[in-house]
């Protein structure tokens, strides 16, 4: 199998962090090309965060990907049929500062520390503190310096 990262978590879609790595997985499963360490946690995790915040579930999601479109374009049928309307400023920007700080103080620290641990990254520059570096530092991605923008 011709194994190929899925995107950064911290790549947007209409302001939104991790859901175009969602969409981005569900391509390169459909394609043969995700690696098998991701398969059993397809739509789990972050995925299921991001469902959860969008009031969707995995399956609707999979088949709207795989029938094509854009991100923006996935994300607006996502919108509609999901939490009916797009979440507002202050929302979103909730949403993008709990997933980029998971792992930093807080209950998913020690998880973390021993995912790193076990990749090897922790002389890792820069360093990685939370799982979304983690994510991109054990995908060869350097993280973005301002995720914000």
């Amino acid at each position: 199998m011709n194994t190929t990262y899925p995107v950064s978590p911290y790549q947007k879609t209409g302001g939104l962090v991790h859901f175009a790595r969602m969409l981005s997985k569900i391509r390169l499963h459909a394609e043969g090309k995700l690696g098998a360490d991701y398969i059993p946690h397809l739509g789990e995790g972050f995925d299921g965060n991001c469902l959860q915040f969008l009031h969707l579930n995995y399956e609707d999601v999979k088949k709207r990907v795989l029938d094509g479109g854009t991100d923006e374009e996935i994300l607006q049928w996502a919108i509609k049929h999901g939490r009916g309307q797009k979440p507002c400023d202050d929302e979103i920007n909730g949403w993008n500062n709990y997933m980029v700080k998971r792992g930093w103080r807080d209950q998913a620290s020690e998880r973390l520390q021993m995912r790193i641990t076990e990749a090897h990254l922790e002389q890792h520059q820069p360093k990685v503190e939370t799982f979304f570096d983690f994510i991109d530092a054990d995908e060869k991605r350097v993280p973005p310096a301002k995720w914000w923008e």
